[in-house]
């Protein structure tokens, strides 16, 4: 037996202490009245009572005290000796150390923001042995593979570009060194993470890449930087930054392409630092495809606790300790009156959850809503809360009112019971699939299986539906009117399966939730693919453009049939018309206009009822002519709808 905290016990001191001052007083107090009081009036004007309750109360609170003060102590037992055991993988991290790793196109720098990465990926494999190569010229294993990721932590913060003496960038160095750390540990599959810019290797990479395809080691490059770049800073006080030969500042630059093809060519895959990706997330997914092995962790001393052995008797001594030191006399009523008002609440809200639950049974969907609802929102309990709100979402989801079901359910998400939390998603998952059911097929989907649509069947309801779309006008300024329901369509499938992947987290097993989520994953691809056709469908009606008339070409009147000499001026005639490019009849040059210069006619004048958008009549120009003439200034006009597509790069003067 010892105690892991055996400074509480100099408080056992503090009770013998506490004792006698209790007798000193009540002695004290007993004379006190003695010497005011005379013998012959003691036994009229004092009503002695019986001082064994009180003193009972004093030992049981005694007692009570020296036990939650050994318990505060903690007593132990002997303790055992626990290997800690874990299944996981072996993860290599190699981080350059270069000069160029300092540069701040990144913020802090480029070798901050690796470190950042490293402490993620810590967090994000938390049972999988890790260890740290750093290399700049030449490579050096910094941190052994091992489940103690604290250790591994305090390195990366320590670690800086002066702890590899050798300047450069020899990617092969620390591949190789990675290749024969990963081989000595006898597995099969490893990961390597590569994190470094990718600028001015050394070494031929081609034959450690084949040799890490061949040992199973999969490298996922992290690229750190920007193809910006930045300039290199100098180690050396009087200059800010690095010079070449030349004397030129030295810029560094991301070279993605070299640790997109190490990626590759390994199995691996490439993300960049600090540009959306979830890097951790990215190699944890990949890393549950590699063979697992159990792993022996540090030893771990196990102690058997004795505290929770004395808890129990120092609660039990303070209520023997109160109810010995209280007078029960006027109490009797007030306690009695309160153990009734603590029973009668409890007994007619569990006979209100057995009617609403009867009523459930009974398919009296209604009242079995309502009753739930305020259970629900009178009860002071936020679990059992959950669970009313859970009936009232069965009541309201087998009465068709899913938009009802719906919120019922997603208060039953304020629960902490994973069950609860499992059934609500599993209830807004199923009552988001209904309502966009109802919006395809007006009505529920049927729970009988023999009544189950196949894909045909979907497919004709949504080409039903399509057919509708093509049929209605689209008002002005507005969408076409069966847009939005398919719209509502995708957005609640799509919430459906969100609500099925977290009730799936809460319960991996349940084979129906599962099953209702492939169903909904199946008929949204089906959709998908059928939306696709459509659009196919709607591009290849589209008409295409076709020319119009070219004004600078006399000759070209959009006409298949050349004009013939001596024919004018009809109506539906195909000779061009006349002064289009600048010639008249004969081939003979047009009159200028007066005052102007060639081809440009005068501007309107005042009061002219030709002023204005509309261009002025040509001399001897016939209206029919002249028609012509405008059109051919407006040909655009004649090349079908404008499309969407013609405006896509037309920027706003100003981006909000």
């Amino acid at each position: 037996m010892r105690f892991a905290d055996p400074t509480w016990l100099v408080l056992l001191v503090l009770l013998p202490l506490l004792a006698t001052t209790t007798l000193l007083v009540s002695r004290l107090r007993r004379n006190q009245w003695h010497a005011f009081v005379a013998a012959r009036l003691r036994q009229t004007l004092l009503r002695r009572t019986n001082p064994l309750p009180r003193w009972l109360a004093l030992a049981f609170l005694g007692a009570a005290a020296a036990a939650l003060i050994v318990a505060l102590a903690r007593p132990q037992g002997n303790a055992t000796i626990r290997t800690e055991k874990s299944v996981g993988r072996n993860v290599l991290i190699a981080l350059d150390l270069s000069r160029s790793m300092r540069v701040k196109d990144v913020k802090p720098d480029r070798l901050a923001q690796a470190k950042v990465v490293i402490y993620e990926l810590l967090d994000a494999l938390p049972n999988e042995r890790i260890g740290l190569v750093g290399f700049a010229g030449s490579a050096h294993l910094f941190a052994p593979l091992t489940i103690d990721h604290g250790a591994v932590r305090e390195t990366v913060e320590q670690i800086d570009e002066n702890w590899v003496p050798l300047g450069g960038s020899n990617l092969s160095s620390a591949i190789r060194l990675a290749i024969t750390t990963l081989k000595e540990t006898g597995q099969k599959n490893n990961a390597l993470i590569l994190l470094s810019d990718g600028e001015k290797h050394e070494g031929a990479l081609n034959p450690v890449i084949t040799e890490a395809k061949k040992s199973g080691v999969y490298i996922f490059a992290i690229g750190v930087g920007t193809e910006d770049g930045g300039y290199v800073p100098s180690s050396d006080p009087s200059r800010p930054n690095v010079l070449d030969s030349k004397g030129k500042i030295v810029l560094s630059r991301l070279q993605p392409e070299l640790l997109r093809k190490i990626a590759n060519d390994t199995n691996g895959r490439y993300a960049m630092a600090g540009g959306g990706t979830d890097i951790a997330k990215m190699v944890s997914l990949a890393a549950k495809d590699m063979d697992a092995f159990e792993m022996r962790g540090r030893e771990r001393r196990v102690a058997i606790e004795f505290y929770q052995w004395l808890v129990l008797p120092a609660i039990l001594f303070l209520i023997v300790a109160v109810i010995a030191g209280t007078r029960w006399r006027g109490l009797k009523p007030l306690a009695t009156l309160a153990i009734a008002l603590a029973l009668t609440p409890t007994g007619a809200r569990a006979g209100e959850a057995t009617a609403a639950a009867q009523a459930l049974a009974a398919g009296h969907y209604q009242p079995a809503q309502e009753a739930f609802r305020k259970l629900a929102e009178t009860t002071r309990f936020s679990e059992r809360a959950a669970r009313y709100r859970l009936g009232e979402g069965t009541a309201a989801y087998r009465a068709r009112d899913f938009s009802g079901a719906c919120g019922a359910f997603s208060g039953a998400l304020l629960a902490h019971d994973s069950s609860v939390l499992a059934a609500a998603h599993f209830g807004i998952a199923n009552s988001l699939f209904q309502l966009g059911w109802i919006t395809l097929s007006d009505s529920a989907y049927p729970s009988d299986p023999k009544q189950i649509p196949d894909l045909a069947r979907f497919d004709a309801l949504v080409q039903a539906r399509l057919a509708q779309i093509s049929k209605a006008a689209a008002p002005e300024d507005a969408d076409t009117p069966g847009i939005p329901p398919l719209e509502s369509l995708i957005i609640h499938w799509a919430d459906s399966l969100k609500h099925d992947d977290s009730a799936l987290i809460h319960d991996p097993n349940n084979p129906d939730l599962r099953h209702n989520r492939q169903t909904t994953l199946t008929y949204l691809k089906r959709l998908r693919e059928l939306l696709e056709k459509e659009h196919e469908k709607t591009n290849e009606a589209i008409p295409q453009p076709q020319p119009g008339p070219d004004p600078g070409n006399p000759g070209d009147s959009g006409e298949d049939d050349p004009p013939k000499p001596g024919e004018s001026g009809k109506s539906g005639d195909k000779d061009p018309p006349k002064d289009l490019g600048g010639q008249g009849d004969n081939g003979q040059q047009a009159k200028d206009p007066p005052g102007g210069d060639p081809g440009k006619t005068e501007p309107p004048k005042d009061g002219d009822p030709q002023a204005g958008d509309k261009p002025a009549p040509k001399p001897d120009e016939t209206p029919e002519e002249r028609a012509r003439r405008i059109l051919g200034e407006n040909a655009d006009l004649e090349k079908g709808p404008l499309r969407s597509g013609r405006i896509e790069y037309s920027n706003p003067e100003q981006d909000w």
